[in-house]
């Protein structure tokens, strides 16, 4: 357990940290193709084997999109937002190598990666750390891996959840808090529930992910070990897991100990991903949980199928946590819609959509949401 912690010196006034999470960062394909350094637009899917295909969906949709498109195009309004809110840690989850390796992981049906020179696309939003304990991060086979540490190390990214070790992929990122002596811990790993294949797991001479193989509690005791061996008074845990599928509300019984096994541990948030929309969110001794994030950034805009879902809706989630005790302060969430491969604010009825959507699917944990004039939506704690 981790507990007994004494109060630690907070940066903010009122003695709390604000966090920016993020879901799926999904910038290689079609959102790599309007960039201004473009990689090799070969694909090995079924049905499309350029990745300009995609962006020709998205502009028949919504569009004419700029050719190339500045780093900052796709990110939108939202780096509006992040300006805005001023988070003081900022924590995504990157889902694309970073690599111009040709070495396409065999057994995959889809392979996702971005020309190291366009990482400005990603570093534009100014991450502090990038999770890439995910289902894409080895599309290119560890070659493409190894490419993506080192580019994201070059480039002051930190990076969790993998590495050219076991060791490495397990080891957790400490975030200084700005003006505080407490930290943001972030740990990662990755679940065959998302797609991870075991093969892909980290091991003592070979890179990979940390890849859990389930969701027993003996698990979640070791994360929770992982970070009692680091944790100093006024630090905050966040643990960051890409399991689950990728369409559907559900959250089943065994996601639902496992996350509350972490908390019950002391880990203050719950980091989940996966999902291609958001999916519902608990507060739980007071630590939130988010089980399923939804893509922030993709190249899904012109794909039809799954539309009740409404995947063109986006969110940026911003929780703040009080330090001293690590429990939830808040949530405010901005809504943002996908269109020309860019974020842009949500228009009121979409964000009521979500509302709604959200308060219907979170019923079973109690969670209720308000939506404000500013178009950020709210948790009710």
């Amino acid at each position: 357990m981790i507990d007994g912690q004494a109060p630690a010196t907070v940066g903010r006034a009122d003695g709390t940290v604000r966090l920016f999470l993020a879901g799926d960062v999904m910038t290689g394909r079609g959102i790599d193709q309007i960039l201004p350094h473009p990689g090799d637009a070969l694909l090995r899917e079924n049905w499309v084997r350029d990745a300009r295909r995609y962006v020709e969906l998205a502009e028949a949709v919504n569009g004419p999109v700029p050719q190339p498109a500045g780093f900052e195009w796709i990110w939108g309004d939202a780096l509006v937002t992040l300006a805005q809110v001023a988070p003081d840690v900022s924590v995504i989850n990157l889902e694309t190598a970073v690599t111009t390796a040709d070495s396409f992981v065999q057994g995959k049906a889809i392979h996702y990666r971005m020309n190291p020179l366009n990482l400005p696309a990603v570093t534009v939003a100014r991450p502090d750390v990038c999770v890439l304990a995910n289902n894409h991060v080895l599309d290119f086979d560890r070659p493409g891996l190894s490419s993506t540490l080192s580019t994201l190390a070059v480039a002051g990214l930190a990076t969790v959840g993998a590495g050219e070790d076991l060791e490495e992929a397990r080891r957790p990122v400490l975030v200084p808090v700005p003006g505080a002596s407490g930290r943001i811990i972030v740990l990662a790993c990755a679940m065959a529930s998302a797609g991870v294949p075991d093969s892909w797991a980290a091991g003592a001479d070979r890179p990979g992910v940390w890849f859990v193989p389930s969701l027993a509690d003996t698990v979640a005791d070791e994360i929770v070990g992982r970070l009692s061996a680091v944790r100093q008074p006024g630090d905050i845990c966040v643990v960051s897991l890409h399991w689950g599928s990728n369409w559907g509300w559900e959250v089943s019984r065994d996601q639902v100990r496992f996350a509350r096994r972490l908390v019950d541990g002391g880990v203050d948030i719950v980091h989940g991903h996966s999902s291609h929309h958001p999916r519902p969110i608990e507060v739980y001794r007071q630590r939130l949980i988010l089980y399923g994030c939804g893509d922030l950034i993709n190249d899904y805009e012109g794909i039809s199928g799954q539309e009740e879902f409404r995947g063109d809706l986006r969110l940026l989630y911003f929780p703040t946590v009080h330090q001293a005790s690590g429990e939830l302060a808040g949530l405010a969430m901005r809504v943002v819609r996908a269109r020309r491969m860019r974020l842009e604010h949500a228009a009121p009825e979409d964000v009521l959509w979500l509302e709604r959507v959200l308060e219907e699917t979170s019923e079973r944990f109690k969670t209720r949401f308000e939506s404000r004039t500013d178009g950020m939506l709210t948790l009710v704690l």
